[in-house]
Protein backbone atom coordinates (compact mmCIF):
# COMPACT_ATOMS: atom_id res chain seq x y z
CA UNK A 1 0.00 0.00 0.00
CA UNK A 2 1.24 3.51 -0.77
CA UNK A 3 2.31 5.83 2.01
CA UNK A 4 0.57 9.10 2.80
CA UNK A 5 2.78 12.09 3.45
CA UNK A 6 2.61 13.18 7.07
CA UNK A 7 2.30 16.63 8.60
CA UNK A 8 -0.65 17.72 6.46
CA UNK A 9 -2.56 20.64 7.94
CA UNK A 10 -5.81 18.76 7.56
CA UNK A 11 -7.29 15.87 5.66
CA UNK A 12 -9.28 16.78 2.58
CA UNK A 13 -12.41 14.94 1.58
CA UNK A 14 -13.45 14.19 -2.04
CA UNK A 15 -16.91 15.60 -1.45
CA UNK A 16 -15.26 19.00 -1.67
CA UNK A 17 -15.07 19.83 2.03
CA UNK A 18 -12.00 19.53 4.23
CA UNK A 19 -12.06 18.76 7.92
CA UNK A 20 -11.45 22.44 8.64
CA UNK A 21 -14.53 23.39 6.63
CA UNK A 22 -12.73 24.55 3.50
CA UNK A 23 -15.23 24.31 0.65
CA UNK A 24 -14.40 23.57 -2.98
CA UNK A 25 -16.83 24.65 -5.72
CA UNK A 26 -16.73 21.39 -7.69
CA UNK A 27 -16.12 17.71 -6.82
CA UNK A 28 -12.59 16.44 -6.88
CA UNK A 29 -11.24 15.38 -10.24
CA UNK A 30 -9.70 11.87 -10.18
CA UNK A 31 -6.15 13.15 -9.71
CA UNK A 32 -3.79 12.09 -6.94
CA UNK A 33 -0.69 14.02 -5.93
CA UNK A 34 2.47 11.97 -5.53
CA UNK A 35 5.83 12.93 -4.07
CA UNK A 36 8.83 10.99 -5.37
CA UNK A 37 11.46 9.67 -2.99
CA UNK A 38 14.07 11.74 -4.84
CA UNK A 39 13.81 14.35 -7.61
CA UNK A 40 13.41 12.85 -11.08
CA UNK A 41 16.72 12.06 -12.74
CA UNK A 42 15.47 9.94 -15.64
CA UNK A 43 12.09 10.96 -17.06
CA UNK A 44 11.85 7.91 -19.31
CA UNK A 45 12.23 5.46 -16.43
CA UNK A 46 9.49 7.15 -14.38
CA UNK A 47 7.07 7.34 -17.29
CA UNK A 48 7.85 3.72 -18.16
CA UNK A 49 6.69 2.62 -14.70
CA UNK A 50 3.37 4.41 -15.19
CA UNK A 51 2.90 3.00 -18.69
CA UNK A 52 3.69 -0.53 -17.49
CA UNK A 53 1.33 -0.59 -14.52
CA UNK A 54 -1.53 1.71 -15.49
CA UNK A 55 -4.82 -0.08 -16.29
CA UNK A 56 -5.28 1.77 -19.61
CA UNK A 57 -4.25 4.85 -21.61
CA UNK A 58 -6.85 6.82 -19.69
CA UNK A 59 -4.22 7.10 -16.96
CA UNK A 60 -1.28 9.50 -17.15
CA UNK A 61 1.18 11.55 -15.15
CA UNK A 62 1.05 15.36 -15.27
CA UNK A 63 3.57 17.87 -13.93
CA UNK A 64 2.47 19.07 -10.51
CA UNK A 65 2.57 22.81 -11.25
CA UNK A 66 0.88 22.41 -14.64
CA UNK A 67 -2.46 21.77 -12.92
CA UNK A 68 -4.28 24.78 -11.48
CA UNK A 69 -7.52 23.56 -9.94
CA UNK A 70 -10.44 21.15 -10.06
CA UNK A 71 -12.14 23.46 -12.55
CA UNK A 72 -9.02 23.41 -14.74
CA UNK A 73 -8.96 19.60 -14.74
CA UNK A 74 -12.69 19.13 -15.37
CA UNK A 75 -12.63 21.72 -18.16
CA UNK A 76 -9.71 20.00 -19.88
CA UNK A 77 -11.48 16.67 -19.48
CA UNK A 78 -14.70 18.04 -20.98
CA UNK A 79 -12.82 19.33 -24.04
CA UNK A 80 -11.07 15.98 -24.34
CA UNK A 81 -14.39 14.12 -24.30
CA UNK A 82 -15.86 16.55 -26.83
CA UNK A 83 -12.89 15.98 -29.13
CA UNK A 84 -13.12 12.22 -28.67
CA UNK A 85 -16.80 12.08 -29.52
CA UNK A 86 -16.31 14.37 -32.53
CA UNK A 87 -13.29 12.29 -33.64
CA UNK A 88 -11.29 15.51 -33.80
CA UNK A 89 -8.42 14.77 -31.41
CA UNK A 90 -5.01 16.03 -32.47
CA UNK A 91 -3.29 13.26 -30.51
CA UNK A 92 -3.92 9.57 -31.13
CA UNK A 93 -4.67 8.65 -27.52
CA UNK A 94 -6.72 10.30 -24.74
CA UNK A 95 -3.79 10.62 -22.34
CA UNK A 96 -1.68 12.58 -24.83
CA UNK A 97 -4.65 14.69 -25.93
CA UNK A 98 -5.35 15.65 -22.31
CA UNK A 99 -1.71 16.57 -21.77
CA UNK A 100 -1.84 18.70 -24.92
CA UNK A 101 -4.91 20.56 -23.67
CA UNK A 102 -3.44 21.13 -20.20
CA UNK A 103 -0.26 22.52 -21.76
CA UNK A 104 -2.18 24.86 -24.08
CA UNK A 105 -0.52 23.88 -27.34
CA UNK A 106 -1.37 22.27 -30.66
CA UNK A 107 2.04 20.59 -30.75
CA UNK A 108 2.39 17.16 -29.18
CA UNK A 109 6.13 17.40 -28.48
CA UNK A 110 5.73 20.75 -26.77
CA UNK A 111 2.93 19.39 -24.58
CA UNK A 112 5.31 16.84 -23.07
CA UNK A 113 7.88 19.57 -22.45
CA UNK A 114 5.34 21.79 -20.72
CA UNK A 115 2.98 19.49 -18.83
CA UNK A 116 4.93 16.25 -18.66
CA UNK A 117 7.34 15.58 -15.81
CA UNK A 118 10.88 16.94 -16.12
CA UNK A 119 14.27 16.28 -14.59
CA UNK A 120 14.33 17.74 -11.09
CA UNK A 121 10.58 17.42 -10.43
CA UNK A 122 9.84 15.99 -7.00
CA UNK A 123 6.04 15.91 -7.33
CA UNK A 124 3.44 15.06 -9.97
CA UNK A 125 -0.23 14.20 -10.45
CA UNK A 126 -1.49 10.72 -11.28
CA UNK A 127 -4.58 11.42 -13.40
CA UNK A 128 -7.46 9.22 -14.51
CA UNK A 129 -9.70 10.32 -17.40
CA UNK A 130 -13.30 9.14 -16.93
CA UNK A 131 -14.96 7.72 -20.02
CA UNK A 132 -18.39 9.13 -19.19
CA UNK A 133 -20.72 10.49 -21.86
CA UNK A 134 -21.12 14.27 -21.96
CA UNK A 135 -24.25 14.61 -24.13
CA UNK A 136 -24.81 16.76 -27.18
CA UNK A 137 -25.28 20.05 -25.34
CA UNK A 138 -23.29 21.56 -22.46
CA UNK A 139 -26.45 21.54 -20.34
CA UNK A 140 -26.63 17.76 -20.72
CA UNK A 141 -23.29 17.33 -19.00
CA UNK A 142 -23.00 16.33 -15.35
CA UNK A 143 -19.73 15.72 -13.52
CA UNK A 144 -19.17 12.02 -12.66
CA UNK A 145 -18.71 12.75 -8.97
CA UNK A 146 -17.75 9.28 -7.75
CA UNK A 147 -14.62 8.88 -9.86
CA UNK A 148 -12.07 9.89 -7.22
CA UNK A 149 -13.21 7.24 -4.76
CA UNK A 150 -13.94 4.63 -7.43
CA UNK A 151 -10.39 4.68 -8.80
CA UNK A 152 -8.35 5.46 -5.69
CA UNK A 153 -7.23 1.83 -5.37
CA UNK A 154 -5.79 1.84 -8.90
CA UNK A 155 -4.07 5.14 -8.15
CA UNK A 156 -2.59 3.75 -4.95
CA UNK A 157 -1.08 0.83 -6.86
CA UNK A 158 0.59 3.21 -9.31
CA UNK A 159 1.95 5.32 -6.46
CA UNK A 160 3.29 2.16 -4.84
CA UNK A 161 5.05 1.07 -8.03
CA UNK A 162 6.57 4.54 -8.30
CA UNK A 163 7.88 4.24 -4.75
CA UNK A 164 6.20 7.54 -3.93
CA UNK A 165 3.94 8.90 -1.22
CA UNK A 166 0.45 10.31 -1.58
CA UNK A 167 0.25 14.08 -1.18
CA UNK A 168 -2.89 15.01 0.80
CA UNK A 169 -3.30 18.20 -1.21
CA UNK A 170 -5.38 19.47 -4.11
CA UNK A 171 -4.31 21.65 -7.06
CA UNK A 172 -3.67 25.34 -6.44
CA UNK A 173 -2.96 27.90 -9.20
CA UNK A 174 0.58 29.28 -9.25
CA UNK A 175 2.51 31.75 -11.37
CA UNK A 176 5.27 29.16 -11.74
CA UNK A 177 2.78 26.68 -13.15
CA UNK A 178 1.32 29.25 -15.52
CA UNK A 179 4.79 30.03 -16.83
CA UNK A 180 5.57 26.34 -17.14
CA UNK A 181 2.72 25.80 -19.58
CA UNK A 182 3.90 28.71 -21.68
CA UNK A 183 1.89 31.69 -20.47
CA UNK A 184 3.71 34.74 -19.11
CA UNK A 185 1.22 37.21 -17.59
CA UNK A 186 3.77 40.00 -17.34
CA UNK A 187 2.36 41.26 -14.02
CA UNK A 188 1.39 40.08 -10.58
CA UNK A 189 -1.88 38.16 -10.39
CA UNK A 190 -4.22 37.04 -7.66
CA UNK A 191 -5.15 33.37 -7.25
CA UNK A 192 -8.41 33.66 -9.21
CA UNK A 193 -6.63 35.59 -11.98
CA UNK A 194 -3.97 32.88 -12.22
CA UNK A 195 -6.67 30.23 -12.60
CA UNK A 196 -8.36 32.34 -15.28
CA UNK A 197 -4.98 32.55 -17.02
CA UNK A 198 -4.73 28.75 -17.12
CA UNK A 199 -8.27 28.44 -18.50
CA UNK A 200 -7.76 31.17 -21.11
CA UNK A 201 -4.46 29.63 -22.18
CA UNK A 202 -6.16 26.26 -22.64
CA UNK A 203 -9.11 27.79 -24.51
CA UNK A 204 -6.73 29.14 -27.15
CA UNK A 205 -5.02 25.76 -27.64
CA UNK A 206 -6.42 25.02 -31.08
CA UNK A 207 -6.59 28.64 -32.23
CA UNK A 208 -2.82 29.14 -32.31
Amino acid sequence: MYLQEENANHILQPDGIGTMGVEHPVPWFPAWGVRFQTPVENVFSVVSVVNEWRPSNRWLMVAYDAVASEVHLWTAWYVLKRNEEAESMVAKTPDTEFLRLISGTHQINRSFERAGISVGDDRAWIVFLPDSEIGEEFGDFSIPVGCYNDFSEDASKLIEHLGGVLLPKRPVPSIGGLERVGFNPGRELGISEIEEGFLSHMALTDLR
